[in-house]
């Protein structure tokens, strides 16, 4: 379906959109939680919880869930100098499953949870576990729900939006347009993209929204494409992704003159999943963000090694949890898993590169840029290797 949509408008009628959000709440941010952080005995195995999405029935979720397991056991077999006894609990995916099975966790001897799986569910446990002192260090990347004992390990839109910002206004695109879905995650999408622009010392040429549907892209495209190009936009962020509007819009506006040889079109979302998108001709040239380049396909053979199938992006989440768990652990601090431990200025290395906490509990990731040249991903920025390096 997306090569159809790649090459011509007449296939308007095939388009169906996926409306999964990238983020969706807006949060009640637990306020209690491990500032000071349970004592640990780092000399014996450590109990971790790690809460997936198994037991709904869903087939994705169970799919998801085992490739979180397998991950955090990959890493824990990678450990030297670090004992974690893993406690798998399943959330089903439901916010009051996932509260319950964070305080059995707890009630069970659990010093630190990773997991749940979104944002809502991850509410959820921190508000449960609150007052017991442990902390969660979620696979979300809703920014909206870290704060207080939840940590989120997700690449979330602020980061992606500073990494892509500052690259723009440093490789000739300093004066960059918005165009964004008119629900929850484009709004979101939006108003990181706004902040990071104007932190990198850019400017935002002008901000153009249109309604996730296949009739609201071709009516109001026309119109956003016009604008765009009498903007003096140089770059054009797009909030769409590829399972949702991005074959569409990126179609609508190069039909319209808003071509990549004039403004390049940069993407807040992965651009490679699925491959097809990357052929799409209104996203050649894009620039997109991608995990550390260096160690995420090393860690993809081994996990297709290991488990007879390439792992979900998710997994590498699972896995850069436990490396985490493993270097506090090895520094033999019995306060590791407090908000000072979880937030060291140096942060950590994972299959995704380096990536710390901060304060908020939101994160910061060590991002690739990358172009699509071709019909393939190409690093034009490599993910920085210290949180020294560039693109910070």
């Amino acid at each position: 379906m997306l090569s159809v949509l790649s090459r011509a408008r007449k296939s308007l009628g095939q388009f169906a959109f996926s409306l999964v959000a990238m983020v969706g709440l807006a949060a009640c941010v637990p306020t209690g939680g491990g500032q000071s952080g349970p004592r640990l005995d780092t000399s014996a195995p450590v109990p971790i919880a790690l809460l997936v999405p198994a037991g709904s029935g869903a087939a994705q979720d169970e799919l998801l869930a085992r490739n979180l397991v397998n991950a955090a056991r990959l890493a824990i077999s990678d450990l030297s100098g670090a004992q974690i006894d893993l406690r798998v609990y399943n959330t089903a995916g439901a916010p009051d499953q996932a509260a319950a099975m964070a305080v059995k966790a707890v009630d069970e001897g659990a010093v630190l949870i990773l997991g749940p799986l979104n944002g809502i569910e991850a509410n959820a446990a921190g508000n449960a576990v609150a007052g017991r002192g442990i902390n969660i260090l979620s696979f979300s990347n809703n920014a909206d729900i870290a704060g207080g004992n939840v940590y989120v390990l997700g690449t979330t839109y602020p980061n992606i939006a500073s990494r892509l910002a500052n690259y723009a206004v440093r490789n000739g695109a300093p004066r960059i347009a918005i165009v964004h879905d008119q629900d929850v995650a484009g709004n979101a999408g939006r108003a990181a993209m706004e902040a990071a622009i104007s932190r990198a010392g850019g400017t935002v040429a002008g901000v153009f929204s249109y309604e996730l549907s296949q009739n609201g892209i071709a009516t109001a495209g026309p119109g956003i494409a016009d604008r765009v190009r009498n903007s003096g936009a140089n770059a054009v962020f797009l909030t769409a992704t590829p399972v949702g509007a991005l074959p569409l819009i990126s179609q609508t506006l190069r039909d319209n003159g808003v071509t990549p040889d004039m403004q390049r079109y940069i993407g807040i979302s992965r651009w490679d999943t699925p491959r097809e998108v990357l052929s799409l001709p209104g996203v050649q040239g894009g620039w997109f963000t991608l995990p550390d380049q260096t160690r995420y396909p090393q860690f993809v053979q081994r996990y297709q090694a290991a488990y007879g199938s390439a792992p979900e992006p998710i997994a590498g989440l699972a896995y850069d949890g436990i490396a985490a768990v493993g270097a506090l652990i090895r520094q033999g601090n019995a306060n590791a898993f407090s908000a000072s431990g979880l937030t060291q200025n140096a942060g950590f290395e994972g299959v995704s590169g380096i990536f710390r906490f901060r304060s908020d509990g939101t994160n910061e990731r060590g991002l690739a840029v990358m172009q699509v040249q071709n019909g393939t991903a190409v690093v034009v920025d490599p993910a920085p290797r210290s949180f020294g390096g560039g693109g910070f």
